[in-house]
């Protein structure tokens, strides 16, 4: 019989949400906000997804064109949460926060994330590929559902 102890099952934390937007914005976050994943925005993100939504709203900071957003996606069996920053509909920083799976923590690594660095959306893809890493392809392909789905929002928030 194996024992796992209760932080096996709680996966890193590398970097805490309120810590991730306070750095985004200088030390002083705007307030949150929130969109509403409702009509076609929310089929939308269903469809970067690729999943029905498990949530109806998405909380993120607004200062002028920058936008932050703390998102969460399943890689294999766990949920993974980054941070993404855009600035501009480009994604600007992303960071990965907490990582749960037993495979696939090389994603939190800046020589993945950032490949995300200046990327736009280019109709419903990424502008640019994000090349993999052996053994954690389910958690790249998280990251880059997460990336969209950032870059999505953050289109619907700033064109209101």
């Amino acid at each position: 019989m194996t024992l796992l102890s209760v932080s096996a099952w709680a996966g890193e934390v590398y970097l805490s949400s309120k810590d991730f937007v306070s750095q985004a914005f200088g030390g002083t976050p705007p307030e949150p906000q929130a969109v509403w994943l409702t009509g076609n925005l929310g089929k939308q993100a269903a469809a970067v997804l690729q999943h029905p939504l498990r949530t109806v709203r998405v909380r993120y900071w607004l200062a002028g064109e920058r936008t932050a957003w703390v998102l969460e996606e399943i890689g294999k069996e766990r949920p993974i949460t980054a941070g993404f920053v855009v600035d501009n509909g480009a994604i600007e920083q992303a960071r990965v926060l907490a990582f749960r799976e037993s495979r696939g923590w090389e994603i939190r690594h800046a020589f993945f994330t950032d490949q995300f660095h200046g990327a736009a959306l280019a109709g419903e893809r990424l502008d640019r590929s994000i090349d993999g890493i052996s053994g954690a392809t389910l958690s790249v392909r998280a990251m880059k559902r997460m990336a969209r789905l950032a870059l999505l929002l953050d289109d619907a928030v700033r064109r209101r």
